[in-house]
């Protein structure tokens, strides 16, 4: 009866569970369709394999809306395998609601608040609150290099107690992500969403990532394909060089052939792609175990 008891414990812990990121004031631009309204979706490893490490996970979609399949579903499925808490993140899009572009400055406002929830939360399950990470894709790879280069330690005096925790993530994972906001090498359309057609050159500055990392930025974990034609590579190198300059500790791993938005390049489509696509979690895994990320 206890063994039977302990299984089941083990499988209700891995039921996802979605709840709203914000209360009744949502800062930045607000969304009047209840479906875009901001929520976290908290999937917990078993509880025989939790490690202490959690990721909040940033799917792409140019942010006009979310791959939430292979680019959240699929990754907290692979996180909760190697023991690892996922938090899948529903932040603002433009293409999923009556949001106008620009976005800006909603989505940043949402991941830092994601990152805040799970540190204040860390203790209720069994989280370690300096292992926590963020993972993005595509234009969730811009918006989780922009938690990494855009934080606070949090606010003593804050009214709002989750604004007084940091929302600084330990460490990064960007796939295929858009880092830059110059036209020469930004994704057009997640710049446009996120930014309006016109928009002013601080502004440009201060979301280009690459132009953003210090000392303090996380380490980092990158990952790009040479034939991605939707989001340059330049995007990957241009981050990477900045956090080597900076002394940060990053690998970016490269592979020639793939299109965009693999995801973790075990899909059907990925058959289009080089062997060595479906290589980068493998790699990427070893990373995390070698940063202590994945053992008890």
């Amino acid at each position: 009866m206890l063994s039977t008891t302990i299984f089941l414990a083990v499988l209700i812990a891995a039921e996802p569970t979605t709840a709203p990121l914000w209360g009744d004031k949502i800062p930045g631009p607000v969304s009047q369709d209840a479906k875009n309204i901001p929520t976290l979706t908290t999937q917990l490893a078993p509880a025989d394999k939790a490690n202490g490490t959690a990721v909040v996970v940033c799917p792409g979609g140019g942010y006009s809306g979310r791959a939430t399949d292979h680019e959240g579903k699929q990754i907290a499925a692979w996180l909760n395998e190697r023991g690892v808490h996922a938090f899948v993140l529903k932040y603002r899009t433009v293409g999923e609601s009556q949001i106008t572009a620009p976005l800006h400055p909603g989505p940043m406002l949402d991941v830092q608040r994601a990152i805040r929830t799970v540190r204040a939360k860390a203790k209720d399950h069994g989280i370690d609150p300096k292992k926590i990470g963020v993972w993005g894709f595509s234009a969730g790879g811009h918006l989780a290099s922009t938690a990494a280069t855009h934080f606070d330690a949090g606010k003593a005096d804050a009214e709002d107690p989750l604004d007084r925790v940091s929302c600084r993530p330990d460490f990064a994972i960007l796939a295929y992500p858009v880092i830059s906001m110059d036209p020469s090498v930004s994704h057009g359309g997640s710049r446009n969403n996120l930014l309006g057609q016109k928009p002013d050159d601080k502004l440009v500055e201060f979301y280009s990532n690459e132009k953003q990392v210090t000392k303090d930025t996380p380490p980092t974990f990158l990952f790009h394909t040479k034939e991605d034609t939707a989001v340059k590579i330049k995007n990957s190198e241009l981050f990477y060089e900045a956090l080597k300059k900076n002394n940060v500790p990053a690998e970016l791993f490269v592979v020639e052939k793939g299109r965009h938005g693999v995801g973790l390049g075990n899909d059907a489509t990925s058959k289009k792609n080089s062997p060595e696509v479906a290589e980068w979690p493998v790699k990427l895994e070893a990373w995390l175990n070698g940063r202590g990320l994945l053992g008890k």
